[in-house]
């Protein structure tokens, strides 16, 4: 992660408070582009290494959830795949999609991280305890998060951003451990 000097004690300890990673899907869950076949379906490309990132964070007790602007399918397919069951799509507010969802699990602010990459999503890093940025989002959302991933949306960002969560929790070793235990041996 990328973090201003100045500030990297106090992100750390804020990542340290985070309960709900919270994603954006264009610009962060993938790279941004929107395709369609010829049927006019929209097609997503997802990042396979940001898929385990979820589940360590799931294994590691961490909620997920998704606010996006978009609906689709797809969207939808992945996340069902991810077991991310806090869902808020076709949110182009989502300011009013946060709140919803902080009311739906009655945590602070505080214990969320929200990780965006465009303009609409400013109002939600400006509301929790640890704002993220992807390497690719636009300067002002970089400017607002005051941190940002190497790894650019839909090449891995999130499991950057989970691994950096679970890091600072001091946890990183003993998830990453217990759920290659949990392995069924042949």
């Amino acid at each position: 992660m990328i973090c201003d000097p100045s500030l990297s004690q106090e992100l750390f300890r804020r990542a340290a408070q985070v309960r709900v990673i919270t994603f954006d899907i264009d610009g962060v869950f993938t790279n941004g582009r929107i395709v369609y076949d010829t049927r006019e379906e929209e097609i997503k490309l997802f990042d396979a290494h940001d898929g385990f990132g979820i589940k360590l964070a799931h294994h590691a007790g961490l909620q997920t959830a998704v606010i996006s602007a978009r609906e689709s399918k797809a969207i939808r397919h992945r996340m069902r795949e991810l077991h991310v069951e806090n869902l808020y799509l076709g949110r182009f507010d989502k300011l009013n999609a946060f709140k919803a969802l902080s009311e739906d699990l009655g945590m602070d602010r505080e214990q969320y991280c929200f990780v965006g990459d465009d303009m609409p999503d400013i109002p939600v890093l400006e509301q929790v305890g640890f704002p993220v940025a992807v390497n690719n989002a636009m300067v002002e959302v970089k400017a607002t998060a005051r941190c940002s991933t190497r790894k650019a949306g839909g090449r891995g960002a999130i499991r950057e951003v989970i691994e950096f969560v679970l890091h600072a929790q001091g946890r990183l070793n003993e998830v990453q451990e217990s759920w290659f235990a949990s392995l069924p041996r042949g």
